[in-house]
């Protein structure tokens, strides 16, 4: 069985955060995927107003918009915010581990 796409309480904490720090309070986070042409998949995230065909997903304090082009593909993912390779901290987007609701 699928499950929406989840986000991690410290990634919804950084959200928060970071739409208070840029004025965008009100707007929800829009998780954007898209398939190249090689398979692999770009993703993208941002601030943003509901659109037409949008699926809302509302968790740990933030809504999350998920378009209709995006839906399969972030299918049983779970937006994180972790310390990258680089050391900095950032979003990613991984498998929601099986036990994930």
């Amino acid at each position: 069985m699928s499950r929406k796409l989840a986000i991690t309480p410290r990634a919804a904490q950084e959200v928060r955060r970071a739409a208070a720090a840029s004025g965008a309070e009100g707007l929800a986070l829009r998780v954007a995927a898209k398939r190249e042409a090689d398979g692999s998949v770009q993703l993208g995230i941002g601030f943003d107003e509901e659109r037409t065909n949008d699926e809302l997903i509302e968790m740990a304090g933030v809504t999350l918009l998920v378009s209709h082009h995006s839906r399969d593909m972030l299918e049983d993912m779970v937006l994180d915010f972790v310390e990258l390779d680089s050391g900095e901290p950032g979003f990613v987007v991984r498998q929601a581990p099986d036990d994930a609701a």
